[in-house]
């Protein structure tokens, strides 16, 4: 019974080291924490109830619309990518070469359908009605796998690698989205903490269901009532 007692905490910190310590290239697109992309301002600023934010190290953008203001992304060839509505209705433009480039962390992976034109009128097809939108952006992140930038001359050294710079609109407005991303190397993503941090919760868990188990029974016991001998089975 001890043993079965213990197995659980045993196997659930083995989990949290194991997923904790993986390496980055587990992440198929994940973000690459090595890096940091940083959004610096928005220029001008958002109005309330709109928001834009990092994910994933270096992956993601989120955008949030929240208060009835329509936003309009644009792509790489400044050609309108994807927009929210003031209905919290989100589309992208079949038109935007950044539709099918964003569906990866890298160009290389996947490729833009013949007849895509971001000259032409958009196309919208709606995704989604959230007022939430969550995008990769390659102008936000290094684009070039297993190889450094060349500014990175000590990995141990937080470097910046560039500026960066994502234009929108917010309600007819031009907008700039201004952001910088860093190389921080292994000295930015330890993650001796939170493995720290899991394993006591875990024993801590697994400690106050013994606990409780413990003082349940000893409640139950009643020292002035004799308690019969058990009889050995032969």
């Amino acid at each position: 019974m001890r043993s079965a007692r213990w197995a659980l905490p045993v196997v659930a910190i083995a989990l949290v080291i194991a997923c904790a310590l993986a390496p980055a290239h587990a992440l198929a697109h994940g973000g690459n924490p090595n890096f940091r992309s940083e959004i610096d301002s928005v220029t001008p600023p958002l109005p309330s109830g709109v928001s834009v934010e990092v994910l994933d190290y270096d992956s993601y953008f989120q955008l949030l619309d929240q208060h009835g203001h329509e936003v309009v992304l644009y792509g790489y060839n400044d050609e309108p990518y994807a927009r929210i509505e003031k209905s919290g209705t989100v589309q992208v433009n079949e038109n935007s070469p950044a539709t099918y480039l964003n569906d990866s962390r890298f160009e290389t992976d996947v490729e833009v359908p013949k007849g895509v034109d971001p000259k032409a009128a958009p196309e919208w097809k709606t995704v989604d009605d959230s007022g939430t939108f969550i995008w990769h952006d390659h102008r936000m992140h290094w684009m070039i796998a297993n190889q450094l930038p060349t500014q990175v001359k000590d990995k141990s050294q937080k470097t910046k690698i560039f500026d960066y710079e994502v234009p929108m609109e917010v309600d007819g407005k031009p907008t700039t989205l201004n952001g910088t991303l860093w190389w921080v190397g292994s000295a930015g993503t330890s993650k001796l903490p939170f493995v720290i941090a899991a394993i006591v919760i875990v024993l801590g868990g697994g400690a106050l269901v013994f606990w409780l188990r413990r003082r349940r029974g000893g409640d139950g016991d009643d020292e002035s009532t004799p308690k019969e001998e058990t009889a050995e089975a032969w």
